[in-house]
């Protein structure tokens, strides 16, 4: 059994804070059982003495609850180290205030879209323009194509899949949800015969394709360095949301949705690619082997 020394075990005690778990996985050469051997004889862990460590499933967990072991040092580092946590404890608590005493929407009108009230102005000039409106829609379908030829291009001529994959991950996870809640379209809604999709034809709102497919573009570009080329597709992307909220052809969650989306999308589909590639090394070594 290996030893370790008081710094290290001191160490971890001294960083120990309120957001420190108390679980942690055993260390094979440290613990043994639900034994940690320190200095000479004496059996300690992070937490405290052995006797109040136990193991569960394999991770060990101190027998004490951890709030019993917080003091005012560990809220005040808490507050010092943690500001983005705190920042969201604080507006959690503001919005749980603001959803128990916020007046609920009439069935029998409209929804309310901040976005759509910042946008007034913009959708009264297009409105009272029904050929800037066009124009506007066809330039958002030209950067609709950019993005499909971009993620397309990235795995038929460079031979990476995983922004298609992220694409086909989102606009199935898109049609799903779609069909499950079908938000009623806009009082307002500015159509256009060159609008993506061509026409006026029906659409999902929730969430907007047109964002999450800006975005898996734009992250797959940074990925391969190309940030002149990020960056202009994320200017396009903020043009792209303020045109959608204008012509109330979205609502504002479903930009901020689509936003998500493509992060989320993006990243399990660079899971996926792993994944396989780790099943390919596997499969190779043990080839390998056999040979």
């Amino acid at each position: 059994m290996k030893r370790v020394s008081s710094a290290n075990v001191f160490s971890t005690i001294a960083t120990t804070t309120l957001l420190t778990s108390p679980y942690r996985p055993p260390d094979k050469g440290n613990c043994k059982s639900n034994n940690v051997k320190v200095m000479g004889n004496k059996k300690t862990g992070v937490h405290g003495n052995v006797a109040d460590y136990h193991v569960f499933n394999g991770g060990v967990h101190s027998g004490k609850p951890s709030f019993m072991k917080w003091t005012l040092n560990d809220v005040a580092n808490v507050v010092r180290s943690h500001r983005i946590p705190c920042v969201f404890a604080v507006g959690m608590v503001f919005f749980m205030y603001v959803e128990y005493t916020i007046r609920m929407v009439p069935h029998s009108s409209p929804p309310l879209d901040w976005g759509f009230l910042l946008t007034r102005s913009f959708h009264r000039a297009l409105a009272s323009r029904p050929l800037l409106n066009t124009v506007l829609a066809a330039l958002n379908t030209v950067f609709v194509l950019m993005q499909t030829v971009y993620i397309v291009w990235a795995w038929i001529i460079e031979g990476r899949p995983r922004a298609t994959i992220s694409a086909l991950f989102m606009f199935t996870c898109r049609g799903i949800l779609g069909c499950s809640t079908q938000l009623p379209l806009p009082q307002e809604f500015l159509g256009s015969g060159v609008d993506f999709p061509v026409g006026n034809v029906s659409f999902f709102l929730f969430f907007s394709g047109h964002v999450a497919g800006a975005v898996i573009a734009s992250l797959d570009m940074r990925r391969m360095q190309r940030r002149g080329m990020a960056w202009l597709f994320d200017i396009l992307n903020v043009l792209q949301s303020l045109r959608l909220l204008a012509t109330r052809g979205h609502y504002t969650i479903d930009l901020a949705v689509g936003l998500g989306a493509g992060i989320l999308f993006d990243f399990l589909a660079g899971k996926y690619e792993q994944s396989k590639t780790t099943k390919t090394s596997t499969f190779s070594r043990s080839m390998k082997e056999i040979c």
